[in-house]
């Protein structure tokens, strides 16, 4: 495994390799359980919560019994505990009724009532762990939504109760956590969908449980650490020149709409691309020569296939879709580049929306190096499954697609995920919803296409730019705020992104 790299998981992979660990490794189910017990009163004396008066709410299954072990150490502790058992106590597992012997044994008491006293100083929520999938009804339902409605900090043992481990979806509803402590490896669910708002501040605590399960699985999702992401930034060496780090074509914008095509061609520009030529409608000409005089301009009024032939010869990688509207015109630009285009091609925006209304082109990307930046809309209109099936499968869904197209794809969303044709899949970390702006992705497409150009590695400049890009953003977001920051302050922060990488 990478030094670099950290492992996101569903909960069928952390299952298996809880179950390595007990019954390759022999270390006992109630050990784990302890010393997941133990890790969260830990977490909550390192951050200084106030454990004056604690209520904690157990289900039967082994999260509960962390929870029990949670409520029996922190007792011994001189603290005043409140501890109920939500569901049927003939259900509770082995261990969960080994933990309630324990707490017993030291003076606790458990009710089987919804708590109603409202002056708990933490809520500790231990009703269900990872391996949750249905939707939460009936009493459950009530016991959560009374959890939320009550004061003090809120408390999630290994992942909030009713939100799913593998989509970061919410199943009929979630205890809201300020607090989230999870075991060994986070929860891909807790950076997905509802699942970064559901659980606050993530702690992941090592208990001891195994990886090794998880380092021969091929499906585990990951994400990197800025180490990697530095040593994936293109060479600069000192004997070179612009030729040296490609010639991008961009073929953005259409009539009296240059913003697209500005900020694609500039962001390349700024991630060190050599030349950058944009190919766009003859009304956008002046403007884009005032606005970026670095780039060449080769402006068209209608279509002539063998004038972008010739562009295409001369391109060492092609970044085309941002803001070209779907007319014909767009339509034969698009067809031409992917029936001949030989070098790295990224296609944004209204390329991709193009290619939802022509799906037979998207037989014709085969041996081919292509990198998609759809959005979920996008990536919805490519695959004709609603935005909400989407959300709730798209590891799966993603990855059928970019192996059965051989692409690279960026699925954006408020955290993105990159896959590629081998099946890997890269969550991105970086990004906020400062970003949440029109010509973000125009800007992330430029960025991602300056380094395709340098490096003609798709998925190494899909999974760094997207990074550079997010950075970009918290840097902007740190320095203009939440509300206040533009597309183009993100190409203005590109070069503090790169700087900050170079450093380190």
């Amino acid at each position: 495994m990478n030094e670099y790299m950290k492992l996101l998981v569903n909960a069928a992979q952390m299952k298996a390799a809880d179950q390595y660990t007990i019954q390759e490794l022999g270390i006992a189910s109630l050990e784990l359980m302890e010393r997941a017990a133990n890790a969260c009163v830990q977490t909550m004396q390192s951050k200084n919560l106030d454990l004056s008066s604690v209520c904690v709410v157990c289900g039967s299954g082994n999260n509960g019994g962390d929870g029990f072990a949670i409520a029996r150490i922190l007792k011994n502790m001189g603290c005043s505990v409140d501890t109920y058992l939500v569901g049927n106590p003939e259900h509770c597992t082995p261990e969960t009724r080994e933990q309630i012997r324990r707490l017993k044994e030291c003076g606790g008491k458990i009710t089987e009532d919804i708590p109603q006293d409202n002056s708990y100083s933490i809520v500790i929520d231990a009703v269900f762990g990872v391996g949750l999938s249905r939707k939460i009804e009936g009493t459950y339902r009530q016991v959560i939504e009374r959890m939320n409605q009550m004061q003090g900090t809120k408390f999630a043992v290994d992942i909030p109760s009713g939100l799913s481990a593998s989509t970061g979806c919410v199943l009929g509803c979630a205890f809201h956590a300020d607090d989230t402590v999870t075991f060994e490896v986070k929860k891909i669910g807790l950076e997905l969908a509802q699942g970064r708002a559901y659980a606050g501040r993530v702690t992941v605590a090592e208990i001891g449980i195994s990886h090794e399960p998880l380092l021969q699985d091929a499906d585990v999702i990951h994400s990197f650490e800025r180490e990697e992401y530095r040593r994936m930034l293109p060479e600069r060496p000192e004997d070179s020149n612009k030729g040296s780090y490609g010639r991008l074509l961009v073929i953005a914008g259409s009539k009296g709409m240059a913003g697209a095509a500005y900020l694609n061609a500039h962001a390349a520009y700024m991630t060190g691309a050599g030349l950058v030529r944009i190919y766009t409608p003859k009304d956008n000409r002046e403007i884009l020569q005032t606005l970026l005089p670095e780039a060449i301009i080769t402006a068209y009024d209608e279509f002539n296939k063998e004038e972008v032939l010739k562009l295409l010869k001369w391109a060492d990688g092609v970044c085309i879709g941002s803001g070209i509207g779907r007319s014909t015109t767009s339509e034969k630009l698009l067809r031409t580049v992917i029936e001949y285009v030989d070098v790295p091609c990224l296609i944004d925006a209204d390329g991709l929306n193009l290619l939802s209304d022509n799906k037979d082109l998207l037989d014709r990307l085969a041996d081919r190096k292509f990198i998609f930046t759809p959005h979920m809309k996008e990536m919805s209109r490519l695959t004709g499954i609603p935005v909400e099936d989407l959300r709730e499968d798209r590891i799966q869904i993603l990855k059928k697609f970019a192996d059965g197209y051989q692409v690279t794809c960026v699925l954006k969303d408020s955290r993105t995920l990159i896959a590629d044709k081998a099946n890997e899949i890269c969550l991105n970390l970086t990004g906020n919803s400062a970003m949440a702006k029109a010509g973000s992705g125009d800007v992330l497409a430029g960025v991602i296409a300056g380094f395709m150009v340098q490096e003609k590695d798709t998925k190494k400049a899909a999974r760094l730019g997207t990074y550079v890009h997010g950075l970009a953003g918290d840097l902007a977001k740190f320095e203009k705020g939440v509300y206040s920051v533009m597309a183009r302050d993100l190409i203005e922060y590109i070069s503090k992104a790169l700087m900050k990488l170079e450093d380190e």
